[in-house]
Order: structure tokens, then sequence, then C-alpha cells
């Protein structure tokens, strides 16, 4: 927190950081929800980090089961939901022991005192109580009992122990809204209409957090209080605030409406894809059909039927099962038909951590299938911009007639900012041409005869009369669509496909600072929020920095590789071993460094300031 006006009862900062931690089953994803819900209402800029564990429910109070949701909001432009929170609110030992090390010195620490019995403590692996050994010196703690004051505050609720104890963090949620000046009727009127079916349930969270509320200001455990301004730097227009996993729905159904074709899904459910599914699921009135299939194979597999019949075939998943659909998707290249498939990445190899982040399916994206099968790869940077990877996808799908993958990850899928929504008349036009039908006198029809421009065959539509022509696996003799064994036919057309992948439009890669100078950070996918905060607050230190962080990983943008010829030092930030540069070292023949870690958690712009500062020193010696 950056205080802009000198102590006093009430602080004007420009911006805070606040993280709950505790059980799965404490609602911190609920309560942060709700804090960054009433946030965008109010006007701040906003990011969100939820991190959960993969267990639906981990043994209470131990350290695999906490749960953490972690909000940055601001008057100004920000770009991640912080390197480290202000506030901590711990609701037990676990929560503390996982999260304690995040915290700011001098920062705010709530603790739920209720949780902090020998048990607790045992649970977490503390062979002392942290609140009474002093090893909590340096922050600025404060000691509440919420159980006890939430079950004070319900006495005459109607509900039992448990469920009272269950409002513990609305009632948390209640002191913070009183400490950063939040206005409560947002989640006063969420929690009615969430509860509207459980008049008492609901009845007893809203007064748990009105209670909250009024403690923080009696009670007088808060020596100031902190108020941040709404952002002014936004462009007018109609926000809403959306997760990486919503944003990307709507960029599909938007390409779907632009076009004039129906979007069909079929998926199976994974993490952190899921929310893909049900998501679209609710579309059926915008003409979206979804199917949940047996497994992986079948769901990718009735995608590439859709799109055999005239529909936008979509599958969604995550890298276990793009390994799965690998030999649907060569057949999806073969029969060269528009296909989208969604991988939001996730921490692996096998079933990983399926909850953490990761970016380490660009390789299994880009080559990950048998034989020559190029596809393009679209990747989203930010929760906001899984709109518009999800629409270039579907672009690129319909007007080259090929299947695409989009890569997200769980970072970008579950992260939350504010959303411009577009203008519809503003988007970019997505045309589709089907093939027409054909008489018995004209001439037969050749399913392989490309488009000049694009080298995209023609989309027919069965049952239209003249255009019957064989499809499948088998490769196909140019033109006509038969199959081929010809060795000659083979080599032409693995290079029309290849080629056709090669000149996709794809516009050039932006700049954040010059075209050229000492350094140049290069990222993709979830990486652009922090490679963009270190390159800002490097440049405005005076230093030759610049950032990119791509959307179009295959093909790259034009003007990529005369950018990064242009600087002294290129380093490669990524959530892998070093896969992007690996491929930029391939293509562009560059010293690019690779920057590298993981460990299920995004980079913090700290991390990559630091990275850059040592290239910087490296290039002054």
């Amino acid at each position: 927190m950056t205080e802009t006006t000198s102590p006093s009862t009430l602080q004007e900062l420009d911006q805070i950081v606040v993280r709950f931690a505790g059980d799965s089953g404490d609602g911190m994803q609920l309560t942060g929800d709700q804090l960054t819900r009433t946030s965008a209402i109010m006007g701040n800029d906003l990011a969100t980090f939820p991190d959960f564990p993969a267990e639906i429910r981990a043994p209470a109070g131990t350290l695999p089961g906490v749960s953490a949701f972690q909000l940055r909001f601001s008057n100004f432009d920000i770009h991640t939901p912080g390197d480290a929170p202000d506030v901590l609110v711990a609701m037990n030992p676990a929560a503390l022991k996982a999260h304690i090390k995040a915290l700011k010195p001098e920062g705010i620490l709530i603790v739920n005192t209720a949780k902090f019995g020998s048990v607790d403590l045992k649970k977490a692996k503390y062979e002392t109580n942290p609140l009474e050994d002093g090893s909590l010196a340096g922050y600025r703690m404060l000691e509440v009992d919420l159980e006890k004051l939430t079950r004070e505050t319900l006495a005459e609720s109607p509900l039992d122990t448990r469920a009272k104890d269950r409002c513990k963090n609305m009632f948390a949620l209640g002191i913070l809204y009183w400490l950063f000046h939040r206005n409560m009727q947002p989640t006063l009127d969420f929690l009615q209409t969430k509860f509207a079916s459980k008049p008492d349930i609901a009845a007893a969270n809203v007064r748990a957090v009105q209670a909250g509320f009024h403690y923080a200001d009696i009670s007088g455990i808060f020596q100031s209080s902190y108020k941040v301004a709404p952002a002014t730097f936004m462009k007018p227009g109609t926000y809403r605030n959306v997760m990486g996993n919503q944003s990307l729905c709507l960029g599909l159904v938007a390409a779907s409406k632009s076009a004039g074709v129906e979007l069909m899904l079929g998926s199976y459910p994974i993490t952190p894809a899921s929310d893909i599914l049900h998501q679209l699921s609710g579309y059926k009135h915008h003409g979206v059909v979804t199917f949940q299939a047996e497994d992986e194979i079948a769901a990718v597999c009735a995608a590439i039927g859709a799109s055999y019949a005239g529909q936008l075939g979509i599958t969604s998943t995550s890298g276990p099962g793009l390994a799965l659909k690998s030999e649907a998707i060569g057949l999806a290249v073969m029969t060269e038909l528009p296909l989208v498939v969604i991988n939001v990445q996730r921490a692996g190899p096998s079933t990983g951590m399926p909850t953490k982040t990761e970016q380490a399916d660009l390789l299994q994206a880009m080559f990950g299938r048998n034989g020559e099968c190029p596809v393009p790869i679209v990747a989203a940077r930010t929760p906001a911009d899984a709109f518009g990877a999800a629409y270039e996808a579907v672009r690129i799908a319909l007007r080259y007639m090929t299947p695409v993958v989009l890569l997200s990850d769980g970072y970008v899928a579950n992260g939350a900012e504010p959303w411009r929504i577009p203008d519809v008349d503003s988007l970019p036009p997505i045309e589709v041409r089907y093939a027409e039908a054909r008489g018995a006198d004209e001439p037969k029809f050749q399913p392989y005869v490309r488009d000049p421009e694009t080298l995209a065959r023609p989309w027919a539509r069965p049952g239209t009369p003249g255009l019957m022509h064989r499809i499948g696996g088998l490769e196909k003799q140019d033109g006509t669509g038969s199959i081929s064994y010809d060795p000659e036919n083979h080599q032409r057309m693995t290079d029309l496909r290849a080629a056709k992948v090669a000149g996709i439009d794809v516009a050039p890669c932006e700049v954040i600072g010059d075209a050229s100078g000492d350094v140049l950070i290069v990222g993709w996918g979830g990486t652009a929020g922090a490679l963009t905060a270190a390159a800002v607050r490097l440049r405005a230190q005076g230093h030759a920095v610049s950032a990119v962080c791509l959307r179009h990983l295959n093909p790259f943008p034009p003007n990529l590789g005369e950018l990064l010829r242009s600087f002294r030092k290129v380093i490669v930030a990524e959530l892998n071993g070093g896969q992007l540069a690996l491929l930029i070292r391939g293509q562009f023949l560059v010293d690019a460094a690779p920057f590298t870690k993981v460990q299920g958690q995004p980079f913090t712009s700290q991390e990559i300031e630091s990275r850059i500062e040592q290239a910087l020193g490296e290039i002054a010696r």
C-alpha cells in the first residue's frame, strides 16, 4: 500500500493487495469474489489470483488443504494481482504458515484465533504457537475470534452451530469492508439472491457481513481505515468483471455469431477447463450446442463431426486431454476442417498439480501429433484478452479451414479483471463461404482445389447436391481428394498444409516500449501482466527495456525476427523449461536466454524485474 497522504484516521491509498487464506471449506474463493465484485462496481482497476488445492476436501487444518484468494485493486492501471499482500486474513494455522512469508513487512495480519488450539497447531506442524512466540513481531497483527463473534451475532438464528460457523467468512469480509471503505450493498444483494430458497441462511450471512462491519467500526481494533479512489484512466464504456474462462466463452459465441455459424462444443470435464463446458451449456438461446462426452477422444471426434457438418466445432481440455486428442487433431489436419482446440494448461506431467498454473504444453501443441502436422497456435494473455484470443482462433479456423490450438492457462482462466465490453459493430467480420451446389452437367466437385490467397479448401456441407467427396485420414490426392499413396503427391500435400499455416495473416506484435534497446523481455500467455509491469517500472527509471507478450505462437508475428535482432539481450520468460525460447532460437537464430520456473505459481513482476536488471548489469560490464 503506497500512502498518498500523511497518516490519519482515513488514509487515501493508490492501491491495496489483500489475500484471504483458509480451509477449502472456509469460503475463501467466495469471500474474495465478493470483494472483487464490489471493487469493480466502485470503479477500481483490479486483478485477482485464486489459488486452491486439487482435492475437493483435503483434511481440515492441513497445509495441503489451504485455499487462498488474492485481490489487488487500485486507482491506476495495474497488470498483476500484486507480488505481496498488504493484508493477510488467516483463518487457521495452516493458512498462516502457508502464506505469512508473502505478507509485506509491517503488513496487516488478521488471525482467526478460534482455530489456534493445540490440535490445530499440530495439524499445521507448528511446534509453538506463532501468536505467542514472537515470530510475527514484524507485522501488525490483529487477533479476532471469528467463530465466537459469528455465533454471538447469530444467537437468535434457527441455524445449527455448524451452519453458523460457515458464516464466519462473511464476518471477516464485513471487517474488510469497513477497513477499505467498501460498499456492502452489492454483497448483501448477492447473498439474498444466492440463498433465495434458503431464507435463514441468507439472513445469517447478511447479518454476519453487517456485524463484521460494525465490529470493526466500534471495537477500535484498527488505528486507520483506508480508501482507494476509482480509477480514472479507463476509457469510457461499459465494463464488467470477467474471469478468463468466461471471457473465452464470450469470444467463441461472438465469433460464431459474426460468422453466422452455429457453435458445437464437444468436451470432457477436466480442471481447469470444465468451466468452459459449464458456461457454454447456458447459451442454448444463442444456438450453442454442448455435448459432454464419455472421454476426451469422443469429445474431439464429435467436434470434428460437427465441423464436417458445417458447424463450428470446439473442444476444450487441459494438458492430459490434449495428449489424448492428438490423433483426432491429426484427422482434422488431414481432412482440413475448421476446429478450435482449447487447452487450459496446468502443472504436469501426468495428473501433476491440477489446480496450479503452468505453460508447459507449447511444444505439445506445436509438435504433439504423428507426421508433419502443423496447426496454428493462439494464446490468451489475460482474463480479458481471452475474448479476443478466442475470437481470433475462430477467425483463423474458418478462414483457413484448419484446426487451431487456443492456449490458456490456470492463471488466466481463474483470474479476473475489468473488461470493457466491445461494440459488436467494431468486431472484425468473419466471413464464411460454403461450397455451392452443383448440377449434374457441371464439372465434378474438387474438394482439395485451394483458394489462391489462403490455400484453404472449400467447405462442403453434407447433403449439398453435387458435393459428394471422400473424407478420412488417408492421404488425399491434390485436387480430387481421392486416396493417394503417390510419393510426390504426399510431398506436395504436406508442403501445402504447412504453407497454409505459415501464410496465415497475423498482426505484428505490439511492443511495450521502443522497437530497439538494451533488453527485450519476451513472454506469452499469462506472463503478460508481470512482463508489462516490470518493463513499465524499469522504463520509468530510464532503462532501455521493452517487452513483448505474444498472442500468435504459430506462425509468429511478421515483425518478431527484426524486433529480436534489435536488442542487445533477449530474455524469454515462461512457466516451463524453456519451450518458447527453443522455438525462437531455432527459427530466428538469436541468443534468446530462457528465464523459467515450474512451481505452479505465476511470475511476480519483481522476479521479472530482477532478471532484467541482471541482464542490464551484464551489458554495463
